[in-house]
């Protein structure tokens, strides 16, 4: 086994890699542990950034076919080319993802590809996808392994990818589908709706609650509203999931309305778009699986001795809420986002405190 590290962080995404940065330039030994090939978790790979292209994108299309002629400048109408845009979306994705690579490199920070659990108290096995183990010590460990895709709450719903997909496969689609239903009004909801309305498609969203956006200002919510259904997306709210159910090529959706049972709205392609929960405790392994199931269920920032358990991100608790594209746990709170844009930054700022004191212990 090699050299014990200071400070040993499972998960790169912003919190990670972020916190795996200040560790090193701190001067302690760290090393980060990442399952997939590429580190910047979610938000790199399938989540702010490649929507944020996709977003861009769309709207540059949208403005080529409204906005032109009013300028004066005629373009006649545009074509979409779905394939160069995803490639422009791969292209930034890979831009950041390289970056924070870069980074490693350049903060002595070590990398290790495959899934990370605790194996006892001070050890970490890594294993790669061939099923291969090498075993990390640590003074220090820091679970930073974010959020998984959430289901529909009282449904046992499959997600293929295909037609009825998460925001992963969202950003995915190889073709414009005629009817796309997005079930919940978020923002990752909004985002991957509105991108696929402009771009061409008939987009219907359902959600729970009586407005769009969940804890936001109702007046931001409204307006906001207001603006896509200008665009042509169609609302149904107050409305709960009751079924999701493929049929032929497509699948359709049940829900009701305070509790009346509507009639099914059918589409090609069903976007499951929930919040996003918690990485899941049974991932983090068996033989320290007490430590590790306290330090969870704490929330927020936990320290615990032999050696020093931490978490920091969208791990530490259930509800997750979004601040500038970027994914932020306030717990059950509804907060406002400078609020919750600070406890994330104090997360990891008090995590790479609490590492350098233990280090220099």
């Amino acid at each position: 086994m090699a050299d014990t590290y200071d400070v040993v962080i499972i998960g790169s995404g912003p919190g990670g890699y972020v916190c795996a940065i200040k560790c090193g330039q701190l001067g302690l030994k760290t090393a980060i542990i990442e399952k997939s090939p590429t580190l910047g978790g979610t938000c790199l790979n399938v989540g702010c950034i490649p929507s944020k292209a996709l977003l861009h994108a769309s709207e540059m299309f949208a403005e080529a076919n409204h906005g032109m002629e009013d300028l004066g400048i005629d373009v006649g109408k545009p074509k979409l080319n779905l394939k160069a845009m995803m490639a422009h979306k791969d292209k930034t994705v890979k831009a950041n993802v390289d970056g924070v690579a870069y980074l490693m490199k350049k903060n002595k920070v070590d990398v290790f590809h495959g899934t990370g659990s605790i194996a006892a108290q001070g050890k970490v096995t890594v294993t790669d996808d061939k099923g291969g183990k090498q075993e990390v010590a640590a003074k220090n460990i820091i679970i930073a392994t974010g959020s998984d895709v959430a289901g529909i709450p009282g449904l046992d719903v499959e997600i293929d990818e295909k037609v009825i997909v998460s925001s992963t496969g969202a950003i995915a689609l190889s073709s414009v589908p005629k009817k796309m239903i997005v079930v919940g009004g978020g923002v990752i909801g909004l985002e991957m709706g509105s991108v696929w309305n402009r771009l061409g498609a008939e987009v219907t969203v359902v959600e729970y609650l009586d407005t769009i956006l969940g804890g936001m200002d109702n007046d931001v919510s409204k307006q906001f509203q207001k603006i896509l259904v200008k665009q042509g997306m169609k609302f149904h709210l107050s409305s709960k999931v009751t079924g999701v159910e493929k049929k032929g090529k497509g699948a359709s959706v049940t829900f009701a309305v305070n509790r009346v049972l509507r009639e099914q709205i059918t589409g090609i392609r069903v976007v499951r778009a929930f919040v996003r929960e918690p990485y899941e405790v049974e991932r983090f392994g068996d033989a320290n699986r007490e430590l590790t199931e306290t330090a969870l269920g704490v929330g927020r920032l936990m320290a615990l001795m032999f050696p020093l358990v931490m978490l920091i991100s969208n791990v530490t608790s259930v509800a997750v809420i979004w601040f500038g594209g970027h994914q932020i746990n306030e717990g059950s709170m509804q907060i406002g986002s400078l609020t919750a844009m600070l406890s994330y930054i104090m997360q990891i700022l008090m995590a790479v405190m609490m590492a350098t004191f233990m280090a220099v212990m």
